[in-house]
């Protein structure tokens, strides 16, 4: 689906009174409210890297960007909306999101050290359909942080505000550095 359709499923989600599963769980349906506001305002207010954007804008052969991830995902939704802005800077970039937990389960072939469904994953294909790199499923920075609250056993919510403040104070920057790196490969 293209980004148009995935801001759809959101959607529907949000104005569903009987929302189907996960979304049925409350838990899951306010993740999804969250990260709709999140992912919003970053489309508005998000800033685009200058060297990333010249980089983008020079590739010069089709690429397919394929983004795996979820309405109920908070890092996707600190993400997903760079991704979007960038490949929507070069007509030559087609995207194709795709939900992690719906068919294909295309995330089987991308799991996060070998064992998890993590996301959101960026994966840039040439026309041909080879995989050129793969990103995710958050800044190596905000991973850094994820590992260091997992291993002190940090509970739930405490692990959840601290990513968001990360995400909030970095404001795109990391991603931004790191799809650089990966395009000038």
């Amino acid at each position: 689906m293209d980004f148009n359709a995935y801001e759809a499923v959101f959607q529907e989600i949000l104005h569903n009174p009987s929302p189907s599963a996960p979304y049925n769980n409350p838990d899951y349906l306010n993740y999804t409210k969250l990260n709709w506001s999140r992912q919003s305002r970053w489309l508005k207010t998000g800033k685009l890297n200058d060297d990333l954007a010249t980089a983008i804008k020079n590739i010069a052969a089709p690429q397919q960007w394929i983004i795996i991830t979820e309405p109920w995902c908070g890092d996707a939704s600190h993400s997903v909306p760079f991704i979007q802005m960038l490949a929507a800077l070069n007509p030559l970039i087609t995207t194709d999101y795709q939900l992690r937990d719906s068919p294909p389960h295309l995330i089987q072939q991308y799991l996060t050290n070998g064992t998890s469904k993590s996301i959101p994953k960026l994966i840039m294909r040439d026309a041909a359909g080879k995989d050129i790199a793969v990103w995710g499923p958050r800044p190596a920075e905000c991973q850094v942080l994820y590992d260091e609250l997992h291993a002190s056993k940090a509970d739930f919510e405490t692990l959840k505000i601290a990513l968001q403040q990360w995400y909030n104070e970095d404001k795109g920057v990391s991603l931004q550095r790191e799809l650089l790196l990966l395009i000038q490969q």
